[in-house]
């Protein structure tokens, strides 16, 4: 019996209600990260317990991502997402009606950060449950583009609210548009075509855990999780302390933001445009190389200029490339990885980007000047990790399965 190979048009209302609760999700996730001063002061603690709001979702991303992964691939993306965009709302609204508490928020955010896995590792299974091979990277590039634009919102937005408003009454805002995003999930996304995208997709996958060991025995993805440790490392911490890094030089928590926003603005350009030609040109390894080096230079940007201008460009370049890099990154992964399933794959390297954002957030605040505040010497730290990274880029070997169809 022969199976009908199809891409359906409703594959991509499949993928912007996915889309719509990662979107949410993110602005939750890094609300804080461009009003750090004024937070901290608002609540009455420290500038790393602030830094605690965003750093909680790495924290919970080591421990659920797994059992997220093992959900997706066995139950389904209904189910698996569909957690995932329940207690985006919940706890989404929860921040918001205890946005005067401290304690509340953290907890609201412990409840929210247990979501995230459920979403973000689910990335590359929309892209091969829906799409084709030829679009795989295209779909995973705009599903990343999704978490980018909901970084750069709250980024961008979050300080002109504040000043405008007040904490909670952003919390609260934030909230009810978290409610939105998972009803859009919920009411519109489907768990599946009624024929494959794909002869891949007709085939017996590996189960999570099987998965795991045929990923960890591979070379070329155990380089790849290595690559993902710094390149993503490097990432969260920068974003997470954007407001301190530039607070030294004189720049305001509205400038902050636009730095961030910019920072993950080109981000959003760049995961429409790499991916694309990644899939145009069927090659993943020449443009993982190319963005890794290129943004290795616009963190040295960030870390050297001293004029807002010059801050602006180093944002923009490093946002461009190195979070272009990621859903090229994530369909590599599962591409040399294949017959692990793409949860499994996706969830090992956002998980060991987690660890190592852990690692870099806290060295970042254990090595910042005490009399200036100032994070250059762990930036500089930061470029030389980088150049590793670019480096063992080019030890990887291109993927079979994209150059072969």
């Amino acid at each position: 019996m022969t199976t009908t190979i199809r891409a359906y048009p409703y594959r991509w209302v499949v993928l912007l209600a996915f889309m719509a609760v990662i979107f949410v999700n993110q602005i939750l996730w890094i609300t804080f990260a461009s009003i750090t001063g004024p937070a901290a002061a608002f609540y009455g603690v420290s500038d790393l317990a602030i830094a605690a709001l965003a750093l909680s979702f790495m924290v919970v991303y080591i421990f659920v991502s797994i059992p997220a992964s093992w959900i997706i691939d066995t139950w389904g993306l209904r189910v698996g997402v569909g957690i995932g965009a329940v207690l985006t709302g919940v706890f989404g609204l929860l921040r918001g009606l205890g946005g005067e508490s401290y304690g509340t928020v953290l907890a609201a955010q412990i409840g929210i950060a247990v979501a995230q896995p459920f979403l973000l590792n689910a990335i590359t299974t929309v892209a091969a449950r829906w799409f084709p091979p030829g679009e795989r990277a295209t779909a995973s590039g705009l599903g990343t583009l999704s978490m980018y634009a909901g970084q750069v919102t709250a980024l961008a937005l979050t300080p002109f609210l504040v000043l405008a408003t007040s904490i909670p009454t952003v919390l609260t805002i934030y909230g009810l548009l978290a409610v939105v995003g998972s009803l859009v999930f919920l009411t519109l996304a489907k768990e599946r075509p009624p024929t494959p995208a794909s002869a891949a997709g007709t085939e017996e996958r590996a189960l999570v855990f099987d998965g795991l060991k045929l990923a960890l025995r591979q070379r070329d993805f155990l380089l790849t999780l290595l690559i993902f440790f710094i390149g993503l490392g490097v990432f969260n911490g920068v974003v997470t302390w954007i407001e301190d890094i530039v607070r030294p030089r004189g720049f305001s928590i509205t400038q902050a933001g636009l730095v961030g926003a910019l920072l993950v603005g080109g981000g959003v350009l760049g995961a429409l445009i790499l991916p694309a030609l990644s899939d145009r040109y069927r090659r993943r390894v020449p443009f993982i190389v190319l963005a890794l080096a290129a943004s290795t230079v616009g963190l040295a940007g960030i870390t050297f200029a001293g004029q807002y201008g010059w801050l602006l460009v180093g944002a923009a370049i490093m946002g461009f490339f190195l979070l272009a890099a990621g859903p090229i990154g994530f369909q590599y992964g599962a591409e040399i990885a294949y017959p692990a399933p793409e949860g499994t794959t996706n969830g090992l390297l956002l998980m060991i980007g987690q660890v190592s954002g852990i690692l870099f957030i806290l060295a970042m605040d254990a090595f910042k000047d005490p009399a200036t505040g100032s994070m250059t010497p762990a930036l500089m730290v930061l470029i030389g990790l980088m150049v590793v990274g670019a480096l063992l880029s080019t030890r990887l070997r291109e993927s079979k399965m994209i150059a072969g169809g």
